[in-house]
């Protein structure tokens, strides 16, 4: 028992001093440079240690939503994200467009299921602020881990457009019809009260911190 005791004190003391480094590595590089395609090692590798010592193994449990759900704001992806990955192979992108937050919401949905949406804030040249959000839900089985990942409508909107603090345009929400939807697999490799891994079925590593 006193062992035990010892490991879980090391545990929480390693995990402490990762996740540190972890969230000042991810400042250092900005968000530009964090959510989009790049050499990220030594961060992957602080990612891979903490999920070594995960404190809440089955974050799909019933006891465990409290902690997965919520608001979260996205501050690193291994190999960028869906938008990021497109936007990297716009010419001369980097004086143009810009991330200006990325987050994902996490609402209880029933026994099984949880909503999510996930949404970007983009500055656009000429264009201003643009919204971009993609709703969906996230079901599992017996494997409290892993979800099946799915979206029924993305959806845009102008929040400042032209840069003008008071111009807004309604939102365009597209719906997926269901025969188009498909299911991607996500797990939750890692989760305490203020970091969330998650990873694709390819290995991409997302690391998201609670607002």
């Amino acid at each position: 028992m006193e062992v035990e005791h010892q490991d879980m004190v090391g545990n929480d003391t390693t995990r402490i001093a990762l996740k540190t480094e972890l969230l000042q590595r991810v400042e250092a590089l900005g968000l530009q440079q964090a959510l989009f395609p790049s050499d990220g090692e030594p961060i992957d590798e602080i990612v891979r240690r903490l999920e070594s010592i995960n404190p809440i193994p089955q974050p799909l449990h019933s006891d465990h939503l409290p902690s997965l759900l919520g608001n979260w704001q996205l501050v690193y992806a291994s190999r960028g994200t869906v938008v990021t990955r497109q936007l990297a192979s716009i010419p001369d992108f980097g004086g143009g467009i810009k991330i200006k937050r990325v987050w994902q919401r996490l609402v209880a949905g029933g026994t099984g299921k949880i909503s999510a949406s996930n949404g970007a804030f983009l500055d656009l040249p000429l264009l201003g602020e643009w919204q971009l959000q993609a709703d969906g839900v996230w079901t599992w089985g017996a494997d409290e881990k892993m979800a099946k990942v799915s979206f029924d409508s993305f959806s845009m909107q102008a929040t400042k457009a032209f840069g003008m603090e008071s111009w807004s345009f309604p939102e365009l929400k597209i719906p997926v019809l269901e025969f188009l939807r498909n299911e991607a697999e996500w797990t939750t490799s890692y989760l305490d009260e203020e970091i969330r891994v998650g990873r694709g079925a390819t290995g991409n590593l997302f690391v998201f911190r609670r607002e």
